[in-house]
Order: structure tokens, then sequence, then C-alpha cells
């Protein structure tokens, strides 16, 4: 166990971070169960707390009386520092157990610029990054999250990933854990993996082997064993309605990114959006309840005295019984000033009276994703809104009251034009004249924020080459001399981190050696302006002989064998080339939840169906004409 001096720990930042103890935390007798479980995620508290994933995980394995999870996330620098002077290992929040000593040690894989910290946290618990050099004396590294989708460029460091859903995943791989254990793991980890390696859902990166051909190009990851499957298909939750939710959620000593109560509406989207990576990887839709969603409402306020409740999905307008809900949540709360929330909203989809109504108790502005600044562009990602769409949802604001708008969009699109671009300007311009015309007033703000875009696997523009980092600057620059009023501000993401996402985002295990001499360099929080240097990591690639614009600039052929093949996130191949296709001919894909099957291949793949409650609970795709 490790012991924190008060005497030192008060000059490190926010000390908090480090000492546990917080309200629904859980402390158990590591001697009293069978498995224990390091639950990481690789960046600082604040953000960490803030996922519902390591909430709904963390609850899970503490249900059960035979397991104990406690949370390890990144220390900031300040800490890592005073770690490693003191000698002082990665320990947990729960009991300040060193990392080292759990049975599991499960990593959350938000995003590519986490990759540096995942080392650092292995090298601070006194862990080994390369699977192959430890032994059942480490604990085993799991990971879980959207970049398993294509964990082949730090596959090395892992030994096992969960693909997909992990709430019916996990139990069964600990109840093999512990009854591998309890034998003393006869044959060692070998023989365990391969026994893992037959729940459904489970990639075992040593088990595979990565070939490629005399060019140097990609040729495919193949098994090792007869008995591993070729391919790795995605684990889904169907019964959303009634899978585990957290109702004691940890409750955080300080500010946190996301400080409030979490309601998950639904699971999945098939709005097709061809740059979201989500709207592929989480598919089909499915709803939960308002009884269920209010119940659990209840027992999270209570359990936790929060005052705000935010309503999260990926397109959470979209939820069918949103008006509804609201007004069951607005009447369960109305006495006890708590308010309800929602993230960026569709403009389509937008509801200018429920907007009213989860903004009685306290008001903000009102945030929007046109995503791109023409209608062209808009109609090749196939984001199915309209400038009309836009207008009409800011006039109903400003009529209303609101003042305030943001709009999110993003920069780098395939076919993307200077006229797409001005197309930005020109519309902050509009709603910043809609408001002045409806309001009489010239107090009305409006933010643009653009981000860089990142081609990702399993999407229609995995075979897309990124734009260079120069014309990108070109971009930003270009746009921030269209706009030139004090009301409209303009944020940008920088260029660099978004090009290192897309190397790592498409590429192979021949990027591992490259992230280990980059954190040997100094590599860490990536995701952190302040902290990311792309001159180091420039460095890092020359070192190792490995061009970095190969993955993110290279287009790919159609024909090519891609890094994550063999995950199988089950939307098919030839449905992604056909929207490559429509994308480039600025045809629109409809949305498949009410109107006919897209075949995406996803719910016959699955054997699973959409539960959508305005079309009255399950609907199986195959009436709609799939064949």
């Amino acid at each position: 166990m490790v012991t924190l001096d008060t005497r030192w720990l008060q000059h490190v930042q926010k000390p908090a971070r480090y000492t546990g103890g917080e309200w629904n935390s859980v402390v158990k007798d590591h001697s009293q169960v069978d498995v224990t479980m390091a639950i990481a995620f690789p960046d600082v508290y604040e953000v960490a707390m803030s996922h519902l994933g390591i909430k709904i995980l963390y609850s899970l394995v503490n249900e059960r009386v035979d397991a104990a999870a406690e949370r390890v996330f990144a220390p900031w620098v300040d800490m890592e520092e005073e770690m490693r002077n003191r000698k002082i290992p990665l320990f947990s929040l729960e009991t300040k157990t060193p990392v080292k000593e759990f049975d599991l040690l499960g990593f959350t894989l938000q995003y590519e610029l986490s990759y540096s910290n995942i080392l650092n946290m292995l090298d601070l618990a006194g862990i080994p990054f390369y699977a192959k050099d430890r032994d059942m004396s480490y604990p085993l590294i799991l990971a879980g999250g959207p970049c398993v989708y294509n964990i082949e460029p730090i596959a090395d460091f892992f030994d096992v990933a969960s693909i997909g859903e992990s709430e019916e995943w996990l139990p069964e791989f600990i109840d093999l854990y512990k009854a591998e254990k309890a034998k003393g793991f006869p044959g060692g980890k070998l023989a365990f993996l391969r026994k893992a390696a037959q729940i459904p859902g489970t990639y075992i990166p040593a088990l595979y082997k990565d070939t490629y051909t005399e060019d140097g190009d990609f040729k495919a990851v193949e098994p090792l064993y007869p008995d591993v499957p070729k391919t790795i298909q995605k684990r889904i939750v169907e019964d959303v309605e009634h899978v585990f939710y957290p109702t004691k959620p940890v409750v955080p000593y300080l500010d946190i990114v996301h400080d409030r109560a979490v309601l998950e509406l639904f699971r999945g989207c098939t709005r097709g959006c061809r740059f979201c990576q989500a709207g592929m990887l989480y598919r089909p839709v499915r709803e939960r309840t308002p009884k269920r969603l209010v119940s659990i409402a209840k027992e999270v306020i209570a359990n936790t005295g929060y005052n705000e409740i935010s309503l999260m999905s990926l397109s959470s307008a979209d939820y069918s019984k949103l008006p509804e809900l609201v007004d069951l949540l607005m009447d369960e709360f109305k006495d006890k000033q708590v308010s309800v929330s929602l993230p960026s909203l569709r403009i389509d989809s937008f509801s200018i009276d429920i907007a009213k109504k989860v903004q009685q108790v306290r008001k903000s502005g009102l945030t929007f994703a046109p995503e791109a600044g023409s209608q062209r562009l808009r109609d090749v990602i196939n984001k199915g809104v309209t400038e009309e769409n836009l207008l009409a949802a800011c006039t109903n604001a400003f009529k209303s009251g609101w003042h305030t708008v943001k709009l999110y969009f993003m920069m780098g699109l395939p076919t993307e034009t200077d006229e797409d671009i001005a197309g930005i300007a020109d519309l902050a311009y509009k709603v910043l004249d809609l408001h002045r015309d409806i309001t009489g007033k010239r107090n009305g703000k409006v933010t643009v924020s653009v981000s860089f875009f990142v081609p990702k696997s399993h999407t229609p523009y995995q075979w897309y080459g990124q734009q260079g980092l120069e014309e990108i600057h070109r971009k930003q620059q270009y746009l921030k001399s269209l706009i030139n009023n004090r009301n409209i501000s303009y944020h940008y993401h920088d260029g660099a981190t978004g090009y290192m996402e897309a190397v790592f985002a498409r590429g192979d295990r021949r990027l591992a050696p490259v992230l280990v001499k980059a954190w040997e360099k100094g590599c860490k929080f990536d995701g952190w302006s302040e902290y990311f240097h792309l001159d180091t990591w420039l460095e890092a690639f020359k070192d190792c002989g490995v061009d970095p614009d190969y993955y993110a600039r290279r287009p790919r052929d159609f024909d090519e064998a891609l890094p994550w093949d063999h995950i199988d996130d089950v939307v098919c191949k030839p449905y992604l080339v056909r929207e490559w296709q429509r994308a480039l001919n600025e045809e629109l894909t409809n949305d498949c939840r009410r109107l006919p099957c897209n075949g995406c291949d996803v719910c016959p793949a699955l054997d699973t169906a959409i539960i959508d409650y305005k079309e009255g609970g399950r609907v199986d795709k195959i009436t709609y004409g799939l064949t």
C-alpha cells in the first residue's frame, strides 16, 4: 500500500486527484475477493471521471462479491515528478495499492493521442511495455473503447482487447480468469489467452501475426492457431432497457469536465454521417423507455446530490420519446432545482419547446453542428441538414430569448474547397444578422469552432488521405481573415494534433516502436496542446525509419488490405464503398431507422433489431426489404 504524505502532497496541483475517498467509491479487502481489477483512463482525473464507460465498468465489477474494481488515472506532470523522485509506483485511488499487484489492468482507449500516456502509466507502475515480456506475475493488460477497432499500432502492448460493448463481455472474462486462477493457470499465460480467445468479442493480439508485402504495404493480420477466430465480431447489448446501469457513481471532490448526472437515452445512430466513426461502430439504435430513464435519474440524483441531468447519446434529440421524457423529468424534479441539459443538437430535430423546458432552471447558450459551410459539402458528408434548418432553429431560439449560439464545423473534409470554407463565415454572419433583425439588438454572440477532420477506420472515409498541414493552416488563416466582427468568436484546433491522430487511427503494428521512441523523448499528454510537440514526434518517426505521411496522407485503394480488417464492426465493406461513391456524387443516404434499409448488414449479421419506441419497440429491418 502506498502512503501519501501531506507534507509534499500539498505542493501538488489539485491533490484531490490522487487521494480517493470520494462519495460512493467502493473499498474492498483484496484478500476477500478472487479477482482484482484496476480500471485505467490514460488522462487526468477531471477527464477520466467524466467518462460514462468508466462509471459503468467500475460499478459493474464492484456489484460482484468475488471481484474488486478500483480506479487509476494518469497523474499530472507535477505529481509524476514527485512520484518518480520518491520512487512511488502508480497506485489505485481506493486502497492505494500499486497497480502492478492487481490481476487485471484495463485501459479505456478513447482517442489516439492518449497512447503515450499509456506507456507512461505502465512505466510508473513498473510494468514492461510489451506483452511478450510479461508473464502471469504481472497484471493482464486489457483494452476497450472505440480505438480498439484499430488497436494495431499499440497491439503489442496489450494482452486482451474487448471489441464492442463490454457489459456482458467483462463478467464472462472475469469468470474465466477466476476459474483458471483457482487452478493455478495450467499451461501458463499462452494457454489462458487461447481459452480467452473463445469468448465472443475477444481479440488477443499475441495469437495473431501481421504480414507485409515485398513493397512494405500491409498484407494481413492472421491467426497463429487453428482454433483462433480469423475475424473478431463486436459485442453489443441488445436489451439496453434491462442491462446494468450505474446509479451510485463516484462523486468527485473537485470540478470535472462533465460534473453532472448522466442519462444514456439510447445507443447507436443511423443518421449515416460519413465522417462519423461512432455512427458506424455503435449500430443499431437501441432505446431505453422513459419509465426506465426516469427511474435511473431518481436513483442517481438521490445517491449523488447532483443538480443537473445530462441527456446523453450520439444524437440525443433523436430520442423518439424526448418530449415525454423531458416532461416527466421536469415534473419529477420541479421542486428540487434539478436542471436538464442536452448536448449539441441536430438542427433538423431542434425543438424550441424542449429547449425552453430544459432551461427553465438555468439557461445557457445553444450549440448546433452544421459540420460544413456549404450545402454541397453537407451533402457530401451526408449531414442531412440545410441552411434553412439552421436559420429556422436560430429564429425560434432568438424569438424565445436566446442570444448566444455555438456552431461546430470541420475543416479538411473530402472535396472541400475555399468556397466551402467561406461558407462557414457566411453562416456565422447570417446567424448574427438574424439575431439583430429579430431582437433589434446588437448583443448576439456566435462562436465558430472548427476541428481538423481525421479519417477513421470502419467509415466511408477510411480510404481518404488527410490533407497536409500546410494546406490546413492556410485554410485556418483564410477563414480567420473572413471573420471581422467582435460578436463572432473563431476557435480552431491545432492541425498538428489532428495529423498525428490520423497516423495512429490508420496505422499498423510498425508504429509501436515509434510510440516507445516518442515516449523516451518525453512525449506525454499529447492531447493537451501545451504538451504536444510535433517536432519530437517527427524525430521519433525518423529514428525508426517510418514515414508518418504513409499512414495519414496516403489514399488507400478499395481492394487494399487494411490493418483493421480482422476487427469486425459488422458494417460491411460494400456499404462503405457505396457511401464513398455517393459522397463523390453528392448524394444523400436516408436514415434507415424509420426508412428502408440501406444494406449496412448490421441487423442480420448480429441477429438483432432496432429498438425505437416511436415505431412501437423492436423493428426488424428484414421487413424493410433487406435481402
